[in-house]
């Protein structure tokens, strides 16, 4: 049995131990929230898990692994902390607030050859897992654009979300960063020649202590391929959501909806001219699969080289997105644990959304 951490108990922290727990390969030996209500939940699901007043408090339990769901501000921090005790980590997407954190996350996941995984849990739906099958099977033909929406009726409960400086940007890093993820993933990965986005919030520019709530971008690939997307908080969607993955080919399309406006259910269609054919339909409980993979990962001993692939290439992006320079990134010569901002623990997931 792997011996894990929670650290973070709301919402997506809970749903993740309830994930993991069934696998009957891991026992929960340490919990830590400061929100007292989520501990108590946490100690609920695994009374015999010690109760932990900090990270490093919960690093002297002797653990295998430790899952991670605590604000942005503090993901690259806590990864590397337990990274350099010899602990793998399961983290929240983001890994970090830009690309810099990022790396500095894999360097020390590398360093310490432990398993690293981050929450990118999309690509774990069956939609997209049949769309992909369709393009690796070549029945798309060339795929040369992508269209992807994420649209959220409700916005963030947690302030921490508003400030750029603990979240590292709005709806884009939030919601985005799966937009993201789901494009290169599919696609496995291929060299972006260039990315552009544009911001909003309330309707106009936001100004440099606010985070938008409203983005798009164009993303061009080195082969020709064209990515547009946009995100948005708070959305006249006319649902509780609106997400889509549409992959444009030679030979077809393939299409990932939301079903009703729902968070968690999803419909996969193949589409030729005016022809639609269902590939996959609801139920799909897949919320919990990217931590069940790597808990499945760290089980069968895995290392880094086990880790979530195209993290860095993802953050990239999303920093070239947002027009920051991350092109020093390798040359850094600042320490992992320098310039994180305010550590803020925040323990809870209040309101109805879903950013998982």
């Amino acid at each position: 049995m792997m011996r894990l951490g929670f650290l973070g108990t709301g919402w997506i922290g809970l749903n993740r131990m309830d994930a993991i727990l069934s696998t009957d390969t891991a026992e929960a030996v340490a919990v830590y929230d400061p929100n007292v209500a989520m501990t108590r939940e946490a100690l609920s699901r695994a009374p015999r898990a010690e109760l932990c007043t900090s990270l490093a408090d919960m690093l002297k339990e002797e653990l295998d692994g430790i899952v991670i769901a605590t604000p942005s501000a503090d993901h690259a921090e806590q990864c590397i902390e337990a990274l350099e005790a010899g602990v793998a980590v399961f983290c929240q997407k983001p890994l970090g607030r830009n690309a810099r954190e990022v790396e500095d996350v894999l360097r020390a996941a590398e360093a310490a050859d432990r398993l690293l995984g981050a929450d990118l849990s999309y690509r774990h739906t069956a939609a997209m897992r049949a769309i992909r099958d369709k393009v690796r099977s070549g029945e798309l033909g060339m795929v040369f654009a992508a269209d992807l929406v994420f649209h959220n009726a409700y916005g963030p409960q947690s302030q921490w979300f508003w400030d750029p400086r603990l979240s590292g940007g709005g709806c884009l890093i939030d919601l985005g960063t799966h937009l993201v993820d789901l494009a290169l993933w599919l696609l496995d990965f291929p060299a972006v020649e260039q990315a552009s986005g544009r911001l909003f919030r309330n309707g106009r520019l936001p100004t440099s202590n606010e985070v938008e709530d409203y983005a798009v971008g164009s993303i061009d690939l080195a082969d020709g391929t064209n990515i547009r997307l946009a995100c948005s908080w708070n959305a006249s969607a006319g649902a509780d959501a609106d997400i889509r993955a549409t992959f444009h080919g030679t030979e077809g399309g393939g299409e990932m909806r939301n079903q009703g406006g729902s968070f968690n259910d999803f419909t996969a269609h193949m589409l030729r001219g005016t022809e639609r054919e269902l590939l996959v339909a609801p139920p799909d409980d897949w919320g919990g699969r990217a931590a069940i993979e790597w808990v499945n990962g760290l089980s069968a001993g895995e290392g880094f080289a086990g880790s979530t692939s195209g993290l860095l290439a993802t953050a990239r992006t999303i920093d070239r997105l947002y027009h920051r320079d991350w092109s020093d990134a390798r040359a850094s010569a600042r320490s992992p644990a320098s310039g994180r901002g305010t550590r803020v623990l925040a323990g809870g997931f209040e309101g109805r959304r879903q950013d998982g």
